[in-house]
């Protein structure tokens, strides 16, 4: 017989991967399009062994969002956060998400470039969910806006809001025109619109990794 210690490391290693399978598929079949089925499907396993997992289809979308943003900050945020605050942070940042694009880490792209406007309309916990992320990252941007105006990296008269309102618009384009035509020019110059905007040099940037 396993040991309980075995059983229960057994059983966050299934969950682990249903919850991976599962933030791929939400980024081609949405959170809504979430089934047991489909995940089972998609991990060979029987119905019964994703739902025990799952209390509700709520459940399941909220720890799918979960594990997304863990992904999301060990590709993304953790990059910029690791960069000096204000403008480095900033290009770190948006160097950082146009590599997790590059990666083709979820076959559908970022994941919550799709889950913000298919929740945003859905009052509940999961929408909640999105939009505190979506604050959080924001919050990032701006804050670092904010840094490399103080520091005299930025003009002086430069908005932190209106620079965060772009740089979001840019790599929300970015996300939609690679995953649209799976070009990575498109990626590429976005990457430059980026740097041009924040005066960064072409030395500057993060080479992508495949």
């Amino acid at each position: 017989m396993k040991s309980p210690r075995r059983t229960r490391a057994d059983g966050e290693r299934t969950r682990e991967a249903i919850l991976r399978a599962a933030v791929s598929l939400a980024t081609v079949d949405g959170l809504e399009g979430l089934s047991i089925g489909n995940l089972a499907a998609a991990l060979e396993m029987s119905k019964s062994g994703v739902y025990a997992h799952f209390d509700s289809k709520q459940d399941l979308q909220l720890a799918t969002v979960d594990e997304a943003e863990r992904v999301f900050d060990a590709e993304v945020t953790d990059a910029a956060l690791a960069a000096a605050p204000g403008l480095a942070r900033l290009v770190a940042l948006c160097d950082a998400y146009f590599d997790h694009l590059l990666r083709r880490t979820f076959p559908g792209g970022c994941f919550f470039a799709g889950a913000i406007l298919e929740m945003g309309t859905r009052p509940g916990p999961v929408k909640e969910r999105v939009a505190a992320f979506q604050g959080r990252l924001t919050g990032l941007v701006r804050d670092s806006a904010a840094a490399a105006i103080e520091r005299g990296e930025l003009a002086p008269d430069e908005d932190p809001d209106a620079l965060t309102l772009e740089l979001n618009g840019l790599i929300l384009a970015a996300n939609a025109a690679f995953v649209l035509d799976g070009d990575e020019r498109a990626v590429a110059l976005a990457r430059r619109v980026s740097h041009r905007r924040l005066g960064a040099g072409e030395n500057d940037a993060v080479t992508a990794t495949g």
